[in-house]
């Protein structure tokens, strides 16, 4: 059930375009789906960060301080830093409309990536890459 909704999102996120399908389906086993009800706080600027989002229904807002960034919808994904990144939020996401959400653990993600050294150099790869581009 899953899989066809999740798969094609994957393919768009940066870290996960060029990983083989293998591996695909391995992310896809860790993910787990959570219904958050509209005005639920998903995370605040300053936390820490381990997991990534993927919305399968709903709305979600990103907003720093006062200031929104985005509205998301069906399809969006966020927070993928958090799982190549210690660092802690950058902003906030608070749930507009009732949501239905995937999300994939950085503690599932850095055992796969210790489990296939081949998706660690690819997913390290991109990492320096967009780090470069966002100096």
């Amino acid at each position: 059930m899953t899989e066809f909704s999740i798969l094609p999102i994957l393919k768009q996120i940066p870290l996960f375009a060029t990983l083989d399908e293998k591996i695909h389906d391995k992310i896809i086993k860790d993910i787990t789906m959570q219904y958050y009800p509209a005005g639920y706080q998903l995370f605040e600027e300053g936390n820490p960060a381990g997991a990534m989002y993927i919305l399968k229904s709903g709305v979600i807002q990103i907003y720093k301080g006062n200031k929104e960034i985005a509205k998301l919808g069906k399809g969006s994904f966020f927070g993928e830093m958090a799982l190549v990144s210690d660092l802690p939020r950058n902003a906030s996401a608070k749930v507009i409309e009732d949501a239905e959400v995937f999300i994939l653990k950085k503690s599932d993600f850095d055992a796969l990536l210790v489990a296939n050294d081949e998706a660690r150099k690819i997913i390290e790869n991109i990492v320096k890459e967009r780090y470069s581009e966002n100096k």
